[in-house]
């Protein structure tokens, strides 16, 4: 079986991993409890998926008992790195670099079911499952124990040589492989960088993330209303955040080696101005997709809120008259808010008596009180 793994790995190297290795599958005990104390705690929030059917995430077997090992493979993606500019003067949100180009699931998983179908045909009749973040998988727990890295601070799998820049897919087999008898051993010592350095404080001791602090909850999966106490702590992140893994030393040399992508800061105003078609022709194949147009329109207008800069308000105005969501007008008319400007306020008192939503007018009704408030005189 030696052989075959060595076959395998040189064949998932050939087709872009940069990391594959094998662990066997047992049940996860070491994690059930803190697995249960997590979803007790309620920290899978929306994602109720998360809470469906733990036991299958704690052993895989339990989706098919026949199962016995787990190749697990790195797919890297290019580290982010924006132009050098005022987002803030130039209006520009900013997206995880994961996010950009086709979609990961179906490029990662198209080359794993290469790796997939040679492990089947070597020895026909042989059970392989793929999975690339699309199953009940603890893919990190299982890449760990192929020792593809370790645990960071960042939640993150890390490796010394490729850092923590990478997606993992997942085959999983009813063939026997070896598994590394050590472990990756932990190499974050007394860093401390990812959480000092995380805007919203999600990140804390214990190699814990708190899902409802972390800005990619706020601005992927979450659906509703983000909580106005967030909202300014979002900065200019309109899609997922890379601050985590920028801030890693052991993602640093990749960050700083990478070709400036400018598509990592686009204008929010263009954004802002999507509708449906131009919405899904522009990332309708890529993960953007997932938070839906009026989730990345909803976080384009937080950002634009940010910016504190007034060049924001037209956009803006102009969202709060004419988008057909109210989830978006509702944060349109939040952001006009954050502006000290007569335009700003011009634009938020003409919209109150033709707004029919409750939740949009209570924005509205919320951001004159706050422009008011600093502005006596007007009162």
């Amino acid at each position: 079986m030696r052989q075959l793994a060595e076959k395998l790995i040189a064949l998932a190297l050939q087709q872009g991993f940069n990391l594959a290795g094998f662990a066997a599958l047992r049940p996860l005990e070491e994690r059930a409890g803190f697995f249960s104390r997590w979803l007790a705690d309620g920290r899978s929030a929306e994602m109720d998926w998360l809470a469906k059917a733990p036991e299958k995430r704690l052993d895989p077997r339990v989706i098919d008992p026949r199962l016995r090992s787990a190749m697990m493979l790195a797919w890297p993606y290019t580290p982010p790195r924006p132009p050098a500019l005022d987002w803030r003067a130039e209006l520009r949100g900013r997206i995880a670099a994961y996010a950009l180009g086709a979609d990961y699931h179906d490029l990662v998983k198209a080359r794993a079911l290469a790796v997939a179908a040679a492990m089947a045909a070597a020895r026909p009749g042989a059970i392989t499952r793929v999975y690339v973040d699309t199953g009940p998988v603890f893919e990190r727990e299982w890449a760990a124990a192929a020792r593809l890295g370790w645990f960071g601070r960042n939640t993150n799998l890390l490796n010394r040589y490729h850092g923590s820049y990478f997606f993992l897919a997942g085959i999983l087999t009813d063939l026997e492989f070896d598994a590394p008898a050590e472990p990756y051993r932990d190499h974050c010592g007394t860093c401390r960088r990812c959480l000092d350095l995380c805007p919203t404080g999600a990140l804390t001791d214990g190699y814990l993330l708190e899902p409802r602090l972390c800005i990619s909850y706020w601005t992927i999966e979450h659906r509703g209303a983000i909580p106005r106490a967030m909202r300014p702590r979002l900065g200019n992140w309109i899609f997922g955040c890379d601050i985590c893994q920028e801030v890693c030393p052991w993602n640093t040399d990749a960050t700083v080696a990478a070709p400036i992508n400018e598509a990592l800061t686009p204008p929010l105003a263009a954004l802002l101005a999507l509708d449906d078609d131009g919405f899904r022709r522009r990332f309708g194949q890529s993960a953007l997709r997932r938070t839906k147009r009026r989730g990345l329109l909803r976080n384009a207008a937080v950002a634009m809120g940010n910016s504190g800069n007034p060049a924001a308000i037209p956009a803006l105005t102009t969202t709060l008259a004419a988008e057909p969501e109210a989830l978006v007008r509702a944060h349109a008319a939040w952001a006009l808010g954050r502006f000290d400007a007569p335009a700003a306020r011009k634009a938020l008192e003409q919209a109150r008596p033709r707004e029919s939503d409750a939740a949009v007018g209570e924005e509205i009704t919320l951001a004159l009180a706050r422009a008011l408030s600093r502005a006596p005189h007007l009162a």
